[in-house]
């Protein structure tokens, strides 16, 4: 709630009909009034904010003692001094007393009609009860908005747009290390309101735990222990803030407190932050404001390239761990990535200097993580634009899906070392390769089905045996005798020998695509 000021008294019917001006002190008529006294001596008790009103009649009559009665008005941080002409000075006051308000700022107002004081001072009184009546309200509306959202476990993200609905301000939620985590942008531009963050962030170093930084237009708010802070909370705020502004900050601070206290994640914010980053670059890379928030969030975009990566934890391996032992590995490099947990796999997309050799730094960063866990690491494609990160995001799950299960190899994997593997994950969403499969499989599926023969576990041993039908009986186990008619049996369904080049090549791609497509349904 905006606080009374001196430009809102002077509106006032009864002072405006005693027909105001302004002598001196312009620049300060914003200056909020507590309280109205009127005062025909020198010697006044006043506080901070108080308007003192006088006909200057008991005030000192030498000019040494009219600069020594405003410097005595300026110390006790008077709002202002409204004087009626008429009884000591008639059509205008002593420079003395004009000049020495104008060197202290404090604004000198002039009656210049007789009016009674007592109806200014109720008159002004009663707007001062009736904004702090309605401060009041809007203190406990704050109260009850904020104790809903924390009883309803409310994250982040409705925190800060609750606080944006009632101060009417952009909002942004920063790191301790001054990166923007998330923020709600206001009526005002919040590209400029952005512009430079980290730099300009890191030169505000509040001394209490809420601060207005005028040189920003910041109201900042320390989230956690002055030795244990998290990060800040800031609001835009161009002109001194009032107490509801101050209160809902505060508030909202203390929810995301409360927030952070029940999640068991402690770097839940940059954890969610990177996760809809991620998701939303996967969905559109080109869109602008995203790309804000990648840079906000210390994810450099300028002449870099781009590399996805999909670690997945080998079996008994918490994800938990491994997304450590990612993160831990990156900050030991250097790397600005964006880290996420997705499909209980861990998902990162690095950013590499663009003189930098993109394939180097990844092995680098891989070998770290394997040294630590049994892992599954698979890499897209370096990109060199933003606006294509979609697309090594995407193949390296793919080369992660065609790896094959226990397969040894390359501490990363890539699309060259998947081979047909990676051609057929490439191509698991093609209708084409569906029917494919099914033109293929379905009869021995049918004849399973209705037997219990088991002819594509046979078939499958058959084709990871090509050498010798002896091993791949005893690779199921099964014995020869029985093994030989399963083959009998599949060549019968079929039409077809088992002999035919052609036909061994087409199921195994058959068989490679359904085993390829149900791991990643699996997944």
């Amino acid at each position: 709630m905006t606080q009374l000021t001196l430009r809102d008294v002077l509106a006032v019917p009864v002072v405006r009909a005693a027909d105001p001006g302004v002598v001196a002190g312009h620049a300060r008529l914003g200056r909020a009034v507590r309280w109205v006294h009127a005062a025909e001596i020198a010697d006044v008790a006043l506080r901070g904010g108080d308007l003192v009103l006088t006909t200057g009649a008991g005030l000192p009559g030498g000019e040494d003692a009219l600069v020594g009665f405003v410097a005595g008005l300026a110390d006790a941080d008077a709002a202002g001094l409204m004087v009626e002409l008429g009884r000591r000075w008639r059509d205008a006051l002593p420079d003395a007393l004009v000049g020495a308000c104008e060197r202290h700022g404090l604004p000198l107002l002039v009656l210049r009609r007789e009016t009674g004081f007592a109806a200014i001072i109720q008159a002004v009184g009663e707007r001062i009860v009736d904004e702090q009546l309605a401060e009041l309200r809007d203190a406990e509306r704050v109260h009850e908005t904020f104790t809903e959202l924390s009883l309803a476990q409310a994250g982040p993200r409705d925190i800060l747009a609750t606080v944006q609905r009632l101060s009417g301000a952009a909002v942004v939620l920063e790191s301790a290390r001054h990166q923007v985590l998330d923020y709600v942008a206001g009526p005002e531009d919040v590209a400029d309101l952005l512009r430079d963050w980290s730099a300009r962030s890191r030169a505000v170093r509040p001394a209490d735990r809420t601060h207005w930084d005028r040189a920003n237009g910041w109201l900042v708010t320390r989230l956690g222990p002055r030795d244990r802070e998290w990060g800040r909370l800031v609001v835009h705020a161009p002109a001194p803030p009032g107490h509801t502004l101050v209160t809902i900050a505060e508030r909202a601070a203390a929810a995301l407190a409360l927030h952070r206290l029940h999640d068991r994640n402690r770097d839940h914010h940059l954890r969610r932050a990177h996760h809809e980053l991620l998701t939303g670059l996967l969905a559109d890379p080109t869109v602008p404001d995203l790309l804000r928030r990648c840079e906000l969030a210390g994810f450099p975009l300028v002449r870099r390239r781009f590399v996805g990566l999909v670690v997945r934890p080998g079996a008994g391996r918490p994800l938990e761990d491994v997304l450590a032992a990612t993160v831990h590995a990156l900050h030991d490099q250097d790397a600005a990535a964006l880290v996420s947990e997705m499909d209980r796999e861990v998902r990162a997309l690095v950013s590499v200097p663009a003189s930098a050799p993109a394939d180097a730094v990844v092995d680098r960063l891989a070998a770290r993580i394997a040294a630590r866990h049994r892992v599954v690491i698979a890499a897209g494609r370096a990109v060199d634009a933003a606006a294509r990160v979609d697309r090594t995001l995407r193949e390296a799950r793919q080369v992660a899906d065609a790896v094959r299960p226990g397969a040894g190899g390359p501490v990363v994997h890539r699309l060259e070392d998947v081979h047909l593997r990676g051609l057929l994950t490439l191509l698991a969403d093609d209708d084409r390769l569906r029917l494919f499969v099914s033109r293929e499989l379905d009869p021995l599926r049918a004849h399973d089905a209705a037997h219990g023969d088991n002819l594509l576990t046979v078939l499958r041993a058959l084709l990871q045996h090509p050498g010798s039908k002896s091993e791949a009986a005893a690779g199921i186990p099964m014995s020869r005798p029985a093994f030989y008619a399963r083959l009998a049996r599949i060549e019968s369904t079929l039409g077809a020998s088992l002999d035919d080049p052609d036909l061994r090549v087409s199921l195994h791609v058959a068989l490679l695509a359904d085993e390829l497509r149900r791991a990643r349904g699996t997944a």
